[in-house]
């Protein structure tokens, strides 16, 4: 019998996506819906939900009638409620993937990439560059202008957004940005991924008149499309001789491209049974990290890693 998916949104994420499932679950059937309609909900094995925040509602109905639910959500408030469904999704015997885009999501399977090569990782630092669509380039206006959160020294901490200025380097084409702290959901989701690690942080890039506005109303109307975005992990730990060490990895691509790429490749996974149970964020290590990146890039996202040779 085949899986029936239903994808929920059709902004630039969710049309990508829709253009991708037949790579990962070519035997599929992909039925659409509208959530702003909510006429019910829709009868399917596996939901993807790609349109505006929030996501809970929609995603508590699912899991109630045993659905399995990938969200692409990346706002603080709805991350946080997607989580606490971990004792309703395994009640019902399905899996709820919270942050499944480009960050949170393919961020995390990044950052368990590059923790696995350590004896011990105790930081784990992120930094996001670029936009997908228009409800994307909302959030990044209401990230710059909030309360940004972090992990520190294993309690939470909040700082102003728009602060913290750090020189991140993506990979290339993207280059050298300066970021700062926002108000970012990432904490959130790589705390749940890896709760031994005792710093967490997000950045993001911004120029100076993102910053001066982001506390007011925006001035206009948000692009149709950001151009190419990247994200950068950077973990820090010991190896087994107790040395310390710092890897990095990342991507430069579309931020729509990477966060239905990632969103894509988890669906395949559900498809096929191989997620767990319960609220799984990518950074889980019950995940099988380097299936999904080899199946990010088999959808045309690149992993990079710098190793600080130079390539001539």
């Amino acid at each position: 019998m085949s899986t029936t998916i239903a994808l929920v949104g059709a902004g630039v994420v969710g049309e990508r996506i829709a253009k991708r499932l037949d790579v990962v679950a070519p035997e599929a059937r992909v039925v659409y819906f509208d959530a702003r309609e909510r006429c019910g909900i829709p009868e399917c094995d596996v939901a993807i939900l790609a349109h505006p925040e929030p996501h809970t509602p929609l995603a508590s109905e699912l899991l109630a009638v045993g659905t399995d639910v990938i969200s692409v959500s990346d706002t603080i408030d709805d991350l946080r409620a997607l989580l606490d469904l971990h004792d309703l999704a395994t009640s019902r015997d399905c899996t709820m993937v919270a942050g499944a885009g480009m960050s949170p999501g393919l961020t995390g399977l990044l950052a368990r990439l590059l923790t696995n090569r350590m004896a011990i990782c105790d930081e784990i630092h992120i930094a996001v560059h670029g936009t997908a669509g228009p409800a994307c380039a909302r959030q990044h206006h209401v990230a710059l202008g909030g309360r940004a959160v972090g992990f520190h020294d294993g309690r939470w901490v909040t700082k102003r957004s728009g602060a913290g200025r750090e020189l991140c380097w993506f990979p290339e084409p993207v280059g050298a940005y300066d970021c700062y702290d926002a108000q970012r959901a990432e904490p959130l989701a790589i705390h749940h991924g890896f709760p031994d690690v005792e710093r967490i942080s997000a950045r993001m890039s911004a120029t100076r008149r993102d910053r001066f506005t982001a506390r007011l109303p925006m001035l206009r109307s948000p692009h149709g499309e950001g151009g190419v975005g990247a994200v950068r992990v950077e973990a820090r730990g010991m190896d087994a001789d107790g040395g310390r060490v710092t890897l990095i990895a990342g991507i430069a691509e579309l931020v729509g491209t990477a966060a239905a790429a990632m969103a894509a490749a988890l669906t395949g996974a559900a498809c096929r049974g191989e997620l767990p149970t319960g609220v799984v964020t990518t950074g889980d290590d019950r995940l099988d990290t380097v299936s999904l990146l080899r199946d990010v890039e088999r959808l045309g996202v690149r992993v990079q890693e710098f190793t600080g040779i130079p390539h001539v």
